[in-house]
């Protein structure tokens, strides 16, 4: 099964297309990781892979066919976005209940006993938490609903290295031990390497590589997923400008 199915993808904001000509299947059971410099797309993909935002052009579908944005999807795809949106005037407790009870799936000892082991507590506000508390927060939630596809957007853009570091060994745990199928957007190869075992690569709205990682560090000899992407990102720019 496919988590991500797109077909001749597209969104153009007036005259400006953020994403065209998108043709994609990502398979489950991979933390599948979106990369590309600022602009590329990346953002753009997600929106329109959980019904956020409407394509001007193509179709996407998910987690077997359901069409993207469908109540069917949704029901199994956790999504959370750059700012990590969290009510940050309300207590951590409060922010439990509303999300279970928004969520036909939700499991509360989960959240509670994870929360209990970052430290996180129930009566303080989420505004007041630390940065890697808050992200640590709305992953908790996302989890918390039993996702079948968990969709993260540049999770840990703010964060700082020890920050970074236990969230994606939360977000390896919930792939493997869970089962769980991942697609993140991200700049940190770094944070990356560790954990991805598929790669897209958008550049300039459009996807110039996709795959799974040990098949393309092999197929173009790259010794890391940072060497690999960054050389491809360079050939791609070269091309453009040569034309």
């Amino acid at each position: 099964m496919n988590v991500v199915e797109a077909s001749g993808l597209g969104k153009r904001y007036g005259g400006t297309w953020a994403l065209r000509e998108c043709t994609l299947e990502i398979p489950a059971g991979h933390v599948a990781a979106l990369v590309g410099p600022n602009g590329a797309g990346k953002t753009t993909l997600l929106n329109l892979a959980v019904g956020l935002t409407a394509p001007s052009a193509g179709e996407v579908t998910m987690l077997g066919g359901h069409p993207a944005g469908s109540p069917a999807a949704l029901d199994q795809i956790a999504f959370v976005a750059q700012d990590t949106p969290l009510y940050k005037t309300l207590p951590v407790a409060d922010m439990i209940y509303i999300t279970r009870s928004l969520n036909r799936r939700f499991d509360q000892p989960y959240a509670k006993a994870r929360l209990d082991e970052l430290g996180i507590p129930l009566k303080r506000k989420a505004g007041k938490l630390s940065g890697g508390q808050q992200a640590q927060l709305a992953l908790t939630l996302a989890l918390a609903r039993r996702p079948r596809l968990l969709v993260l957007d540049e999770p840990v853009a703010m964060l700082d290295p020890v920050a970074r570091h236990d969230f994606m060994a939360t977000v390896l745990a919930a792939a493997t031990e869970g089962g769980v199928s991942v697609l993140l957007s991200s700049h940190v190869l770094t944070e990356l390497e560790r954990v991805a075992s598929y790669l897209i690569l958008l550049s300039r709205g459009q996807v110039r590589l996709a795959g799974e990682v040990g098949d393309l560090l092999a197929a173009h000899r790259q010794a890391s997923l940072e060497d690999l992407a960054m050389a491809y990102l360079r050939e791609t720019q070269t091309s453009e400008v040569t034309r």
